[in-house]
């Protein structure tokens, strides 16, 4: 399998190489923030219940989905950051931080882990896809990228957002790994913004030796930042490298203010499950703790339309703070 990935990595490069020289374009002339080449790749994956994921059964459906890796100006083995998405896909926003991440040297791999599974979006039917999915992606990436004749297998990041957030967060767990990593290397770091922490799993303070960097907003009403808060002090109390970022004045979904938007509304018929306490039970079985069933999203406690909104001065201040972090991490400059 890795001869394969590593032939289709090859023609890449050259095919990328080879526009660069029909058009004229030198990559000394690119913006800073210009990919020096763009590659794209499947990615061999599964559709698995919550319950199929924590148990680590093998019977998941076979799906295809997708990553873009924009290769970083300049030359030999770069950094990474892998990006996944959240409940509406790929976003806007996720071209903002693309770009700054270039602009730093720093390649990306943003995963679409929607469009091969027939989605364009998860919000008002969360059931539709099981939420642990997107980290079998995630690692999945991990497989790609550690091969690549481009990217330093010791510095790679994960980055996610909502939904993808969550999955960044739990990607850290020394259980999950172990049960669905096989690329043979781990994240350098786990970067999580306004994830759901309602969710309490076996094991869940046993993650990665790595910083895990939380970024959050007060008002969020879509994945409220207390449930995070409280698993943060857990992490915190069995010595684990974790901080929380938290901005009194941020509506969830509050870095698309890097695009300059700057308004709060409504995500219509949007589930939530805010004021749900969900816990893994025996046979991975996620349950409702306050009514001692298994959960569903058919639940008292799952509410509908949470607020989203931008913020451009907290999105600038997390760019900020996430630049400085990784600058630092991957030894950059």
């Amino acid at each position: 399998m890795r001869k394969v990935v590593q032939i289709t990595i090859a023609a890449g490069i050259i095919l990328s190489s080879a526009a660069l020289a029909v058009s004229g374009v030198s990559a000394q002339s690119l913006p800073k923030d210009a990919a020096a080449h763009v590659e794209l790749y499947p990615i061999p994956t599964l559709n698995l219940s919550d319950q199929q994921f924590l148990t680590g059964s093998p019977d998941g459906r076979p799906v295809t989905v997708s990553g873009e890796l924009r290769i970083a100006q300049g030359s030999g083995r770069s950094p990474v950051v892998v990006l996944m998405h959240g409940s509406s896909g790929v976003g806007p926003a996720m071209e903002a931080w693309t770009h700054a991440l270039n602009a730093m040297g720093i390649s990306t791999f943003v995963i679409d882990g929607f469009t091969g599974r027939g989605l364009t979006a998860v919000g008002p039917n969360q059931a539709v896809l099981g939420r642990l999915n997107l980290i079998v992606d995630i690692y999945r990436s991990l497989e790609i990228l550690s091969v690549h004749p481009r990217v330093d297998p010791e510095r790679i990041a994960l980055m996610g957002f909502s939904r993808g957030g969550q999955a960044a967060l739990f990607a850290s767990l020394d259980r999950f790994n172990e049960l669905w990593n096989k690329s043979g290397i781990r994240f350098a770091a786990y970067i999580p913004f306004y994830p759901d922490c309602s969710t309490s799993y076996v094991g869940d303070t046993e993650v990665a030796d790595k910083p895990i960097r939380i970024f959050h907003g007060t008002p969020d009403d879509y994945n409220p930042v207390a449930s995070c808060k409280a698993y943060v002090a857990r992490l915190q109390q069995a010595k684990r490298d974790v901080m929380l970022t938290e901005y009194p004045d941020s509506e969830h979904a509050f870095d698309i203010g890097l695009l300059g938007v700057s308004n709060k509304v409504v995500s219509a018929n949007a589930q939530t499950v805010r004021q749900c306490h969900i816990r893994e039970g025996d046979g991975g079985l996620l349950m409702n703790a306050d009514t001692q069933a298994p959960f569903t999203y058919k639940d008292a406690c799952v509410e509908l339309n949470p607020h989203v909104g931008g913020n451009p001065e907290t999105a600038e201040q997390a760019r900020k703070a996430v630049s400085e972090f990784l600058a630092a991490l991957f030894k950059l400059g």
